[in-house]
C-alpha cells in the first residue's frame, strides 16, 4: 500500500507540473514591461495584486525604481510613488503609470509611499498606504522623518487617478516624546460576513493593530484598535477570510539584506478578525514565544527572501500568492546605488491549503522552474489536481559516535572547547549545564568578546543533528540576545545557527547564516530567518543535504515545523554547542544530541 501510495502522491506532482502546452506555463519572476522603453521592471516589492471590475488584474507596488536603468538626467535612480501593473492572465504584466507623482500633500515631498493595499469599496476603489513622513502639522512634531501613518486615496478606476482624502487614516502613534513615534506601516483591509470592514497595520516596532474602519468616510476608530501581533515579531499583512476562518499572514526578520535575507511569511487563525490568532500549534500570535505557522521560506534555489505578499484567486477558484523575492545571484540594482536597494521583483506561485492552513505550492515553496498558469479565460476552467504535501526530512540510522546523552562522569572523548570552557556535566540528571555568556560570535557582537562553544566533529555526508535542552529565559522580561542552541560551525565567520533567542519582548527560534567575505554593500556577512516558537523546553533540528541546511522546530518533540533552507559551503563544519549573547543568569541545559542519517 505505501508503494501505491508514493505512485500516486508522484502522479499528481506530475499532472500538476504538466500542462497542454508551454502556453500554458510561467516562470519567475513574472515578466512585466514598460511601453515607453520596452524595459523590464526588474523591482516591485510588496506587490498587491487584485482583479478589477473590467475583469483585468492589477497590481501595486512599493515606491521604488522600476530597474537598474530608471535614473533622472543626473543619473541618479528614480523613484516611482506607487507603481502600478496590468494583466488579463496574471502573467504578463504593463506598466501603465504611478498612483502619485510626488507624496500627497500631508505628507513631506518626496517622501516615499510603501505597502499598498487597494480594494473595492463602496462602489469606489480605495488604494491604503504606508506614509513615510507625515508634515509637523500632522504628527505636531517638527523635524522628524519615522512619523509613519496610513493614507488613503480613492479613483473610480484601477489605474487613476486618485485622489487622495487629505489627512491620515491612522495618524503617526507616540511612543516617546521628541520623534519616537511607533512604526505605523502595511495597511491591510478585510471585510467580514456582514460587510463590515477591519483594517490592520504595524510592523516590529509596535506590532500589528486592527481597528474598525468607516468605508464611506475612510476612517478609524482609536478607540477600537486592538493588538493581534506582539512587536517584533511580524509586519507586511495580508488577512483572508475561509471557511469560517480569518488567516493574517505576516513576514518576519529582515526584507532587505541583498543575499542574505530570511524575509519569510508565517499565519495566525482566527474566527473572529480582531483575533486572538493562533498558530497551528495553538500558539498565539501575541505570545512572548511567539506563534506562526510558515507559508513560504527560503527552499534553496535562488530566491531568497520570499515575502510581503497578496492572495489574489483565479477563474478556476485557485489561490495565488504574489510576492516578492531577492534573487541571491542578483540581488541589487546596479550601481550608483547610494541607498543599497535590493532588487525585489514579483513572482507569483499558487496557494495550497494544506490541514486548514495556507502553504505556497504545498510546501514546496518559492519555484523557479516553469509551472501550470494560473486561469484566468473567460468562462474558467479546472483547477489543477491539489499538490501533495511536502514531506519532512524523516530520521535514518542513528550514528552512534557523535551523538551524545550527556550521562557519563565527564565530556565523552571528541568534544573540545573553542575558548575557555563554559559548561558543565550535571551527571545526576544527565545534562550539559551551559549558563548564558556575555558573549557572542555574530558579525557584529556589540563590542562582546568571542563566545565559548563545545564542538565535536561530524561525518561526512547527509546529516541531521537534533538537540533538546531546557532555557530558564522567562518569557516575560526583556533580555536581548540571550540565545542557547547549536550551529554548524566552520569558524566564527562562517556557520548556520538554530537558537531560542531572546528579541526585545519575543523569544524566537532564529536560523542565521554568516559568511565570511562581505556579501553586500553595506558589509553585512549576517542573516537570519525564524522557524516555529520555542517554548521552556525546545527540541532543534538541522538537516545537512549537500550545501543545503533546512531547520526545524518543535515545542514537544513530536510535532516539527519545518523552516526555511539556508546554501552555504561549510566543508569542515562541527557540531556547536552555546548559550551565549547576553548579559548572563540564564541557563541552558542540554539533554542530549543526536545525530543520524536522514532518510
Amino acid at each position: 500500500m505505501a508503494r501505491i501510495s508514493a505512485i500516486a502522491s508522484a502522479l499528481v506532482v506530475l499532472l500538476a507540473a504538466a500542462p497542454a502546452s508551454a502556453a500554458d506555463r510561467y516562470r519567475n519572476p513574472l515578466p512585466a514591461t514598460i511601453p515607453a522603453t520596452g524595459d523590464r521592471v526588474e523591482t516591485f516589492a510588496d506587490p498587491d495584486v487584485i482583479q478589477g471590475r473590467d475583469g483585468a488584474y492589477y497590481a501595486y507596488g512599493t515606491t521604488d525604481p522600476l530597474n537598474d536603468r530608471d535614473r533622472d538626467a543626473s543619473g541618479a535612480l528614480r523613484a516611482h510613488h506607487i507603481p502600478t501593473l496590468r494583466s488579463t492572465d496574471l502573467v504578463h504584466w504593463t506598466y501603465v503609470g504611478d498612483a502619485f507623482k510626488d507624496a500627497p500633500a500631508w505628507l513631506e515631498p518626496g517622501s516615499p509611499q510603501w505597502a499598498p493595499d487597494v480594494r473595492y469599496l463602496g462602489g469606489r476603489y480605495v488604494l491604503f498606504y504606508t506614509g513615510t513622513n507625515t508634515k509637523d502639522a500632522v504628527s505636531g512634531e517638527p523635524g522628524c522623518d519615522g512619523d509613519s501613518a496610513i493614507g488613503a486615496a480613492t479613483s473610480a478606476s484601477p489605474t487613476g487617478p486618485w485622489k487622495d482624502v487629505g489627512h491620515p487614516v491612522v495618524a503617526p502613534r507616540r511612543h516617546g516624546p521628541g520623534c519616537d513615534f511607533l512604526w505605523t506601516f502595511d495597511p491591510a483591509v478585510v471585510t467580514d460576513a456582514a460587510g463590515r470592514a477591519y483594517l490592520y497595520y504595524g510592523s516590529y516596532f509596535g506590532g500589528v493593530q486592527v481597528r474598525d474602519l468607516a468605508v464611506r468616510a475612510l476612517t478609524t476608530a482609536p478607540a477600537t484598535a486592538q493588538q493581534v501581533v506582539i512587536p517584533n515579531r511580524l509586519e507586511g499583512t495580508f488577512v483572508v477570510r475561509r471557511g469560517g476562518w480569518y488567516y493574517l499572514m505576516g513576514s518576519a526578520t529582515d526584507c532587505c539584506r541583498g543575499p542574505l535575507t530570511g524575509y519569510s511569511v508565517f499565519a495566525g487563525r482566527s474566527r473572529s478578525p480582531r483575533g486572538p490568532f493562533v498558530d497551528r500549534l495553538g500558539v498565539p500570535l501575541r505570545a512572548s514565544r511567539a506563534g506562526g505557522t510558515p507559508v513560504i521560506s527560503m527552499n534553496g534555489n535562488r530566491w531568497v527572501g520570499p515575502g510581503h505578499n497578496s492572495v489574489v484567486t483565479d477563474a478556476a477558484g485557485q489561490d495565488w500568492f504574489a510576492y516578492h523575492a531577492i534573487d541571491r545571484g542578483d540581488p541589487y540594482l546596479d550601481p550608483p546605488n547610494p541607498l543599497n536597494i535590493n532588487k525585489r521583483p514579483m513572482l507569483l506561485d499558487r496557494l495550497d491549503w494544506v490541514g486548514g492552513w495556507p502553504s505556497v505550492r504545498a510546501g514546496r515553496w518559492a519555484s523557479d522552474t516553469p509551472q501550470p498558469a494560473p486561469v484566468t479565460k473567460q468562462g474558467g476552467g479546472r483547477p489543477r489536481p491539489q499538490l501533495p504535501p511536502v514531506r519532512d526530512d524523516r530520521l535514518g540510522r542513528r550514528l552512534r559516535g557523535p551523538s551524545d546523552d550527556f550521562g557519563g562522569r565527564r565530556l565523552e572523548r571528541g568534544w573540545r572547547w573553542v575558548r575557555a570552557p563554559a559548561a558543565t556535566l550535571v551527571r545526576s540528571r544527565g545534562v550539559l549545564r551551559f549558563p548564558v555568556q556575555d558573549a557572542d560570535i555574530a558579525e557584529d557582537p556589540g563590542g562582546k568578546p568571542l563566545a565559548s562553544l563545545l564542538v565535536r566533529k561530524l561525518p561526512p555526508g547527509d546529516l541531521m543533528v537534533e538537540t533538546k535542552f531546557s532555557f530558564d529565559l522567562p518569557p516575560d522580561v526583556q533580555s536581548n540576545f540571550d540565545q542557547a542552541g547549536m550551529a554548524l560551525y566552520e569558524n566564527d565567520d562562517a556557520f548556520v545557527k538554530l537558537a531560542h533567542v531572546a528579541i526585545f519582548e519575543t523569544r524566537q527560534t532564529e536560523w542565521a547564516k554568516e559568511v565570511p567575505t562581505l556579501v553586500t554593500p553595506p558589509g553585512r556577512r549576517y542573516g537570519n530567518t525564524v522557524v516555529g516558537p520555542p517554548a521552556r523546553t525546545t527540541w532543534l533540528r538541522i538537516v545537512r543535504r549537500g550545501h543545503r541546511y533546512t531547520a526545524y522546530s518543535s515545542i514537544d518533540g513530536r510535532r516539527w515545523v519545518r523552516g526555511g533552507t539556508w546554501t552555504h559551503d561549510l566543508p569542515g563544519a562541527r557540531l556547536a554547542l552555546f548559550a551565549m549573547g547576553g548579559p548572563g543568569g540564564h541557563v541552558a541545559e542540554f539533554d542530549y544530541v543526536r545525530v543520524f542519517r536522514p532518510r
